[in-house]
């Protein structure tokens, strides 16, 4: 597996590139809500990641697709776009 480049590789300090690149894009945040994390908690244990069945759970409830290159998460009932 590659690796993927640290915070030294970015052009700017992580916070405000990000922030650039999220305005760029015109994408924000998705805060963790209760839901989401209530959700994951019921979800079947097909990953052990705990943060990607937060994702799962995000996608589900908002009705989003999910992009990642996991395969381990085609088990769940999401929209997966493949990276």
């Amino acid at each position: 597996m590659d690796q993927v480049p640290g915070p030294d590789y970015l052009p700017s300090a992580p916070a405000q590139y990000v922030a650039r690149r999220m305005a760029q894009s015109n994408v924000a945040a998705l805060p963790v809500q209760i839901s989401h994390a209530l959700r994951a908690s019921a979800l079947p244990r097909h990953h052990a990641d705990p943060f990607d069945r937060i994702l799962v759970a995000q996608a589900q409830i908002e009705r989003m697709a999910l992009l990642s290159a996991d395969p381990q998460l085609s088990a769940y009932d999401v929209r997966l776009l493949p990276f």
